[in-house]
Formats: structure tokens, sequence, C-alpha cells
């Protein structure tokens, strides 16, 4: 790897980590840097999962304040996306890297039309408040079910998991986006991290890619929290989303080709 190479995956790291931390979106940005290293998509994907456990080192570390009380929903919730990382990982394993190369595109654009037309997050928690204080007592008994689904997602490729998963807590737990972001952070970050034990084990893993991404992903995840209360995410969810759908015509046309 060059001196280029390795500040690229860093800077990319960084912008990935902040980003992901609050909107949930770190895949879209980290994925690309490292195909613009010259790495195949599987290896690529595999070291984006690696070293995406440092995203959420950085992260649950400086959400310490907004998961405080939750302690319950963590443990049930982190079961579920144990066993759907997991559950990712195997199914990443006995894919063909062909027909990965050849399904990226596809994940990609639903990802990117996911955030295009996911509701804001505002407006999103308000729905899931009102709906609380409907049914004080009430944990969404298909939080966990949807938590698993998300969580395979999240292991066997990940791009917007976070989205999805922060649009689930802000409908389902009455909670705010501060404390919805942070259990996302925790139990996608699990998720993550099962699934990349199984890659390091049974993969390939370009270790020298994953080192400096990993570090971008820890500076950027730590500082990712304190911004998550005032930044304006709509216009950012959206320019991701059209450079999302652009990365999914090109990586298509190469596949396709």
């Amino acid at each position: 790897m060059t001196v280029p190479e390795f500040g690229l995956l860093v800077l990319a790291g960084v912008g990935a980590g902040l980003i992901g931390s609050v909107a949930g979106l770190a895949s879209l940005i980290s994925y690309p840097a490292l195909l613009a290293t010259g790495m195949p998509p599987l290896v690529a994907n595999v070291t984006n999962t690696v070293a995406l456990t440092l995203n959420s080192v950085g992260s649950v570390s400086a959400s310490r304040p907004e998961l405080a009380g939750q302690q319950r929903r963590l443990v049930r919730l982190a079961l579920a996306g144990v066993l759907g990382g997991a559950t990712g990982a195997v199914l990443l394993l006995i894919t063909p890297s062909a027909a990965f190369e050849k399904l990226v595109p596809f994940l990609i654009a639903g990802a990117s039309g996911a955030i295009l037309v996911q509701r804001p997050p505002r407006e999103l928690a308000a729905r899931g408040a009102a709906d609380h204080a409907a049914h004080p007592h009430r944990d969404h008994s298909g939080i966990a079910v949807g938590t698993f689904a998300i969580s395979i997602y999240g292991g066997y490729f990940g791009a917007a998991a976070g989205v999805l998963m922060l649009a689930m807590f802000l409908l389902f737990t009455g909670d705010g986006m501060p404390r919805s972001n942070a259990l996302k952070n925790v139990v996608l970050g699990v998720a993550n991290s099962v699934a990349a034990v199984g890659y390091a084990f049974f993969s390939d893993v370009a270790w020298l890619a994953a080192l400096p991404l990993a570090l971008g992903f820890f500076v950027g995840g730590r500082v990712g929290p304190s911004i998550v209360r005032r930044a304006p995410q709509t216009a950012l969810r959206r320019a991701i989303a059209v450079a999302g759908l652009g990365l999914a015509l090109h990586l298509g046309l190469d596949a396709f080709r």
C-alpha cells in the first residue's frame, strides 16, 4: 500500500465514522474508498466490516449518557444483533465472489433509495413518542425481529443498515434521536463485530488497508455523538444517497459489461 492510499483510507475512515455515528451511512463512504485502492469488491466488503468495529468502539464510548437506563433493552437487542450478524457473515462466506460483485450495485442502489425515502428523524421520533405515550409500558414486540433482520443485512453488506435500524428504534422505542442513535451504535456494532470475527478467520481481509481505515473510523466515531444533537442531516443524507446511486450505476456497468 502506498502512502497516498494510506492517507486516503484514514481520511475516508474519519469521514465515514463521523457520518456513520450521526446518520448511519459509513459504508457508503468507506466501501468506495477501498474500491478506489484497486481492491476486489468481496475483499473490500469484509475489510470494511472488520474496520467498522473501531467505529462502534469510538461512538459507544462517547454515548454513555444516552445509554443510561437502557440496559435491559440493550441485552435483548444485542442478542438479536449477534445472531443476525453471524447469519449475515455466513451468507457472505458462501456467496461466490462473482455473484457478490453483481449483487453489490443492487445493494447500494437499494440502500441509497432507502435513504432518499426515509422520513426525517424528528418526524419519526415524534411519531414514536406519541405511540409510547399511548402505550407507556410496551416495548414493541417486533423490535427484536426487526433488529435481527437488519443485523443480517449489516453482517452481509451493511450500507445504510444504520439508517434502517435508527428509523426502527425512533418509531418503536419512544426515545428521541440521541438515545435511539446510541442504541443503534451499540447493536449494530455488536452485529458488525461478530461478522468481523468470522471474516478474520474464514475470509481474506486486507489488514494493511483495514488498519488506517479503522483508525479513521475510531476518530470519526468518537467525535460523532457530540455532533448528533445539532447536526442538520436531511441535506447530508440526500447528497450521499445521490452519490450512492451514481456509485451503484458505475459498479453495475462494470459488473455486467
